[in-house]
């Protein structure tokens, strides 16, 4: 092993230390017996017992994760559709529309969340509603569509549109050859966007502060308990929250590999018959 390897896996070790490191930590005080943060006094369960049973976590929970779930699908809709669209384009107003794009990418979610709240602050006085839960969802939807877009628009720059002309030329019609064709080949960028989108909205705390209004997620319901002080029901429910995206993410894996080495494996079949 040569001194640049081991130096490579020395800063490898350290980055993923203090990547996960205080993750491990609130996994281990999830089961202190005590609410010291500083002392381990003993092993219990007690606290994920509580924690299906404090209402106001479970409901913000669920807050949280219906938002995610509806305004990822139709962002990630919405974002395929316009990334469709954007490859209609010609070359100038493609490179326009997708500078247009990065912004709410780059800016700052503090400005996102005021502008959004002026706007819904405006219109309330026009369409008399009350900022809650839809505002909300309009809010995730909003800026997880770019985040979609940059997702799927590599992959059709990506494709080859010979394949396009060929279904076509076999009886397919346009829609017949986008959904046989086109859609299996950026499948991929569509589940990343979609991920990316469920996992910036479950995230997410200062749009979702601007513009909650009645409505609690799991974030906003985290910093109202900080005020006081942080209960071990959320050391715990941080703990599934993370044991449920390992879980995900280990399958996704899975899968990959497993297509991987079936292509592989069809490879090798092909050039054995050669």
């Amino acid at each position: 092993m040569t001194r640049s390897t081991k130096s490579s896996r020395a800063y490898l070790y350290v980055v993923f230390t203090f990547l996960y490191l205080p993750i491990f930590v609130l996994i281990f005080f999830s089961f202190n017996k005590s609410k010291s943060r500083n002392l381990f006094t003993g092993f219990t369960l007690d606290w994920y017992r509580q924690l299906f049973q404090n209402e106001m976590i479970l409901r913000a929970l669920v807050v949280t994760l219906a938002v995610a779930a509806i305004a990822s699908v139709c962002a990630t809709i919405l974002g395929t559709a316009a990334a469709i669209g954007i490859q209609g384009m010609k070359r100038w107003s493609r490179f326009t529309v997708m500078n247009f794009t990065y912004i709410p990418v780059i800016n700052p979610e503090v400005v996102t969340g005021v502008s959004m709240l002026l706007l819904f602050t405006s219109l309330r006085y026009f369409l008399n509603f009350n900022m809650g839960f839809g505002t909300l969802l309009i809010a995730h939807i909003t800026f997880n569509v770019p985040y979609v877009i940059l997702s799927v628009n590599p992959k059709f720059r990506q494709l080859d549109n010979s394949l396009y002309e060929a279904a076509l030329d076999l009886g397919c019609n346009p829609t017949q050859a986008f959904f046989k064709v086109i859609l299996p080949q950026i499948m991929p960028g569509i589940t990343t966007g979609f991920l990316m989108a469920l996992t910036y909205s479950i995230d997410d705390f200062v749009i979702s502060y601007f513009t909650s209004g009645t409505s609690q997620t799991l974030s906003i319901a985290v910093y109202s308990m900080t005020r006081r002080k942080v209960s071990p029901e959320i050391n715990a429910l941080s703990t599934l929250i993370f044991a449920a995206v390992l879980t995900i993410l280990l399958i996704m894996n899975f899968k990959d590999i497993r297509s991987e080495n079936s292509k592989s494996g069809l490879k090798k079949k092909g050039a054995e018959r050669i």
